[in-house]
């Protein structure tokens, strides 16, 4: 037995520990001819130059999907057996591929180990922290095939391609009804529950979603409670008087918000969906009335400028 004497893993010849003991030197000496990267060994070496030639030699016998290496292929066929031999030992779930369940695991520690250089915010799998980024710097890298919209992450673009197939893949358990979106399908099964969890904050009202108390906060008697809250609003609300400024920020709209049940409304909505997220909106609005008298300014001061 051929051990190697650093990390004490056997090998069944002295070549194969030879080209093993290059992983603790560093040492790669086959380069490639076609840029500049080398390798440990020649194998490597030969799955690498099939990316300059386009050769994929390992082929699927179910389907007509051809790979560059046998370990690709490999995975692959799970997809159509349904193989996940990867499994959690913290919780039941299990995985087609390592990596999958690598990421999984970071669900139960909690670890985000890639984080944005523009930002303080962290990610659990690099594809978020990449998508992120584009909030930054504007850009819109993922396209809809069907129609001429981008969007700066593919969970958005998920979203917006099932206005073209119609798809609803969320499912209510306790009736028929099917969902575009698992934030519709959350709001839906509020019905079925009685949950109420949006509070106005002068009334007792409750509501099963946050649009629905974004309407009832339009409307005229809520208006019109504004104006004379001072009298009606219950004590263990906390409030403050202060003076009328004149100038306000619009209300930011919220991600769970914008993807309705209805597709027109999704797909309205939707346009402006990144440039509603990736900052809040700097744009002022002048008061549209003249208060003589001092006015309640409740954490929700942006309803002070809605129209009656």
């Amino acid at each position: 037995m051929n051990t190697c004497d650093i990390c004490n893993k056997n090998f069944t010849c002295k070549s194969a520990l030879f080209v093993h003991m290059r992983v603790h030197t560093g040492e790669k000496p086959f380069f490639c001819g076609q840029c500049e990267k080398s390798f440990s060994s020649n194998t490597v070496l030969t799955k690498h130059k099939r990316v300059h030639t386009g050769e994929k030699p390992f082929s699927c016998n179910q389907c007509e999907k051809t790979f560059t290496t046998s370990s690709n292929l490999t995975r692959h066929k799970r997809f159509h057996t349904g193989e996940k031999p990867y499994s959690c030992d913290q919780c039941e779930m299990t995985f087609s591929q390592t990596i999958h369940l690598t990421q999984h695991k970071r669900a139960h520690s909690g670890e985000k180990p890639y984080s944005c250089d523009q930002c303080e915010k962290t990610f659990s799998q690099i594809s978020n922290l990449t998508s992120h980024k584009n909030i930054h710097t504007g850009e819109k890298t993922y396209s809809c095939d069907q129609c001429e919209k981008t969007f700066t992450t593919s969970s958005h673009l998920t979203r917006h391609k099932r206005i073209h197939t119609g798809e609803k893949p969320y499912s209510c358990d306790q009736c028929e009804k099917r969902y575009l979106t698992n934030s519709d399908l959350t709001k839906h099964k509020r019905i079925h529950t009685g949950e109420k969890p949006y509070s106005c904050k002068l009334c007792d009202r409750h509501y099963i979603s946050s649009s629905a108390l974004s309407n009832h906060n339009k409307s005229p008697g809520h208006l019109e409670m504004m104006k004379t809250c001072n009298n009606t609003v219950q004590p263990s609300v906390s409030i403050s008087i202060i003076e009328c400024e004149e100038i306000y920020i619009k209300e930011e709209i919220k991600e769970e918000e914008i993807f309705e049940e209805d597709p027109l409304s999704i797909q309205m909505r939707a346009d402006n969906i990144e440039e509603n997220i990736k900052h809040e909106i700097e744009d002022p609005l002048s008061c549209q009335y003249n208060y003589d008298a001092d006015r309640v300014d409740t954490i929700d001061i942006v309803h002070h400028k809605k129209e009656i």
